[in-house]
């Protein structure tokens, strides 16, 4: 159900929409898992977790894992729901370190209260917004998807949900039926100004009125923000700036099956030729 980074095409209902090829294609395309992880870093910024503990979080429309990945190299843990089988075949198929619940969230969250330290979602709310049967209502939809996700959240935590929405009256709508569920906050929009890099986080709290977090590219001039937003992609070549292991290196592979291990999931033993590159073959 997620989206890849670009304004997704309502083509029908999602579980229609990523079929086996859509997912497939979806998750191999270099392009769409590099925007989803930058969308993913920033929500989870935006979700200004504790630093000293590893949090448990829900990811809204999970697909097919790409945000998961960011949240279990940041040390997380997480349980993803999403309403498209194809997508979570391709979760499985990749092993995925979160839990993977098939489920509509229209129909609500079905977590106990307080369960979730914060909640993400990459481009799948706006989804919500259409009428895939004559049974639907969106504000209807809208208001279970919020009012059981409040629950679902612990007090004092957050929920950043990244969209795409079509016009301004769907992101009324959207923001209208989550503060009629209890929540506050409101609109973190990045860039402003590009129409290419613009993007919109429902920044959302639970129980607290918290400083709505500033957008990037708001204050600075342009110089200054291509500097920064060029800044965000440059990475050594062991470490990045947050000091993370760059992703597939020998140290970033070492961690993630370090953290399999302690899940008391089967990995390979550890050898020289982990995390080495292959020869391409002729």
């Amino acid at each position: 159900m997620a989206g890849s980074g670009s304004r997704p095409e309502h083509r029908g209902p999602p579980e229609l929409f990523y079929d086996e090829a859509e997912a497939r294609k979806y998750t191999q395309n270099s392009r769409v898992v590099q925007i989803q992880s930058q969308m993913s870093e920033r929500a989870v910024e935006l979700l200004g977790l504790p630093g000293d503990r590893p949090c448990l979080l829900l990811d809204v429309g999970c697909g097919s894992g790409l945000s998961g990945d960011y949240i279990s190299e940041e040390g997380h843990y997480w349980i993803g729901m999403d309403i498209s089988p194809a997508m979570l075949d391709v979760a499985v198929e990749r092993e995925v370190e979160g839990d993977l619940l098939l489920a509509d969230v229209g129909q609500g969250i079905p977590f106990r209260p307080g369960m979730f330290d914060g909640c993400i979602s990459i481009s799948a709310v706006q989804w919500l917004c259409n009428a895939d049967k004559k049974s639907h209502s969106p504000p209807k939809r809208l208001y279970q998807f919020f009012s059981t996700l409040y629950t679902a959240l612990a007090r004092g935590s957050r929920a950043v949900l990244q969209l795409y929405p079509e016009n301004s009256e769907q992101l009324e709508l959207i923001t209208a039926q989550a503060m009629r569920a209890g929540f506050t906050g409101g609109m973190v929009v990045d860039y402003p100004n590009s129409a290419k890099a613009k993007k919109f986080f429902l920044c959302l709290f639970v129980g607290t009125s918290g400083t709505l977090p500033k957008g990037l590219g708001t204050e600075c001039a342009d110089g200054e923000e291509m500097h920064q937003a060029k800044f965000t992609n440059e990475r050594t070549r062991f470490r990045n700036a947050k000091g993370k292991s760059v992703k597939k290196s020998r140290d970033w592979i070492l961690e993630k099956k370090e953290r399999r291990r302690r899940q008391g999931k089967e990995v390979r033993a550890d050898t020289k030729y982990t995390g080495r590159k292959r020869r391409p073959r002729f």
